[in-house]
């Protein structure tokens, strides 16, 4: 199971999408960002997740011009953000960011919250129009697949029951020592109905590195504890985001297919609690 950046994970409407993304949250615009894609793209990275928020689709897409490797061998992901969501708006949303990334057809474009507290009045109607654009940019072959973040299983529901193109990502924050209960049934609800679980946070934005038990791991493995989270979550069936700007750090964590967890380490692993949630709650995102 994984054994190389070649790997996919496959969804449900048989698009390959590559088992570690390489996360671009927070990483600034132009030269750092064009850096960190190429450098990415160097170490074998094929699958590269950026978002309309990240305001920094326009390096992302000079990264993707100055590359040798084909367009088809590298997965793109977009999201439309949340002041952007309804049907007509999303749709020049994502004209816009197509621009901004130079592309013709993008790989995965994502819902990036399915609620928000500025628009709370308008949910779910605003969110089943958001989606149904997503429909049509699938149907008119502009998008590969389309996706949603930030899902709990009630939030799922109300697209299953609603509209004809189930979503075929969820991606959600998941990592070592985030145990909530709404976020684990969500992971589990999303694998169970074909739905595939992508994990932002999965080096728990640092806040992990030095716990003891994350630390017996990776020395047990003779890797680094960044490496034994990114394993953790592809042990899990959890497709991770890692983000780096430093190019020594993108290279060590895309490292993580010479070793494997055994069921003892994610025992260990899986009954640390004590990371907790680390961005907001999926029904209290801030705009």
């Amino acid at each position: 199971m994984f054994t190389s950046l070649s790997d996919t994970f496959t969804l449900s409407n048989g698009v390959g999408i590559p088992c570690v993304g390489f996360g671009t949250y927070k990483t600034p615009d132009g030269n750092v960002c064009v850096t960190g894609v190429l450098t990415a793209l160097e170490a074998g990275y094929r699958h590269i997740d950026t978002a309309e928020f990240y305001f920094n689709e326009e390096g992302v897409g000079k990264a993707l011009a100055e590359t040798s490797l084909p367009r088809e061998d590298i997965f793109v992901t977009t999201k439309v953000w949340n002041t952007h969501q309804g049907f007509d708006a999303t749709l020049r949303a994502f004209d816009l960011s197509m621009q901004k990334l130079g592309l013709d057809t993008l790989d995965l474009y994502l819902v990036h919250w399915p609620i928000t507290k500025d628009f709370k009045e308008d949910y779910p109607a605003r969110f089943i129009d958001t989606w149904r654009a997503l429909e049509r940019l699938y149907e008119e072959g502009r998008v590969r697949a389309i996706g949603v973040c930030n899902c709990l299983k009630t939030h799922l529901n109300v697209l299953f029951d609603a509209c004809k193109v189930p979503p075929m990502v969820n991606q959600i924050e998941y990592h070592f020592g985030f145990t909530d209960r709404d976020q684990m049934e969500a992971v589990a609800f999303s694998q169970a109905n074909g739905v595939v679980v992508e994990g932002w946070a999965p080096l728990c934005r640092g806040n992990a590195f030095g716990h003891p038990v994350l630390a017996a791991v990776a020395q047990k493995h003779g890797k680094t504890e960044a490496q034994v989270l990114v394993r953790f979550c592809l042990e899990h069936g959890v497709l991770p985001l890692p983000k780096s700007a430093t190019p020594s750090r993108i290279i060590e964590n895309a490292d993580v297919f010479s070793f494997s967890l055994d069921a003892e380490d994610l025992a260990a692993l899986d009954a640390v609690s004590s990371i907790g949630r680390l961005g907001p709650h999926p029904d209290e995102a801030r705009h």
